[in-house]
């Protein structure tokens, strides 16, 4: 296997703040799915200029006979499933970061589409997970041409929870082992949005009788479980799980210079906020 690599993008240093969605569990494919509110989704990040996404597994159904799930019902079979939704994502194709796949997507072993949905969109893919690095704006650290730096890491999800805070811990027990500022995790058709803190000392210091001393910061990290777009019944009624939450979350990351830095009361060096 390769060594695992980060991602990047420079973006335009006229954003004042920028917006992230990140598209994952439609199931397309899926007798549930809906259309309707992937649309929704798909015109949000087309009709603005300062909105990206990523994608983050289970895009298709990919329903075989050894899976759950009624595999008569799906609607078309795992490679017109792939083909239908590179085709629908392809008028936003230069909005997607970056691609993870999903377990449904991992059903089919002889070939990964996930991939070749990647391929199609000509954007970076990687499977298990992907640390991406977005640069844009212009005024950090009062230089002109230095560009404000987000983190973030995605990655698909994995196995079964009941109540929304065992969906929750699997996204927080991430953040303890890669570095981010933001964490997706999706797989648990549940949105669930946590900040956290954690501690870092400045490099600099100053000395007193041969001892150093400096200032330790706060860094904020954003915990967020994705949506679906499943409509509830099949397999997820039959099994006891709760409703599918339709709502896409979306990431705001913001500036000192955007519109909306004043709504609220402190002034960190740059804030990561989440709003559904």
């Amino acid at each position: 296997m390769d060594e695992i690599r980060w991602y990047g993008k420079t973006l335009s240093p006229d954003f004042k703040e920028l917006r992230i969605v990140v598209i994952s569990d439609l199931h397309y494919g899926n007798p549930y799915y809906s259309q309707k509110h992937f649309q929704r989704t798909l015109d949000f990040i087309k009709n603005n200029d300062n909105v990206y996404c990523f994608l983050n597994g289970d895009l298709c159904e990919s329903m075989t006979v050894a899976s759950k799930g009624n595999i008569y019902k799906q609607l078309v079979e795992p490679e017109m499933q792939r083909d239908n939704v590179t085709e629908m994502l392809m008028p936003i194709k230069d909005k997607i970061l970056a691609m993870t796949t999903g377990n449904h997507e991992s059903r089919i072993r002889e070939i990964d589409i996930s991939k070749d949905i990647a391929k199609e969109l000509n954007i970076p893919y990687r499977a298990e997970g992907v640390i991406f690095k977005i640069s844009f704006g212009s005024g950090n650290e009062s230089h002109l041409n230095s560009p404000y730096v987000f983190w973030g890491y995605l990655t698909h999800g994995y196995g079964g929870a009941r109540t929304k805070s065992a969906k929750a811990v699997k996204v927080e027990r991430v953040s303890t082992y890669v570095h981010a500022d933001f964490y997706c995790m999706s797989h648990d058709h549940v949105v669930n949005v946590a900040p956290d803190i954690y501690l870092i000392p400045d490099n600099r210091g100053t000395e007193k009788n041969g001892v150093m001393s400096g200032v330790v910061h706060a860094k904020r990290k954003m915990l967020i479980k994705t949506n679906a777009y499943l409509k509830w019944g099949g397999y997820s009624e039959f099994g006891g799980f709760p409703p599918t939450d339709l709502t896409t979350p979306v990431i705001n990351l913001l500036t000192p210079q955007s519109d909306y830095w004043s709504m609220y009361p402190e002034k960190p060096h740059q804030a990561i906020k989440v709003s559904v």
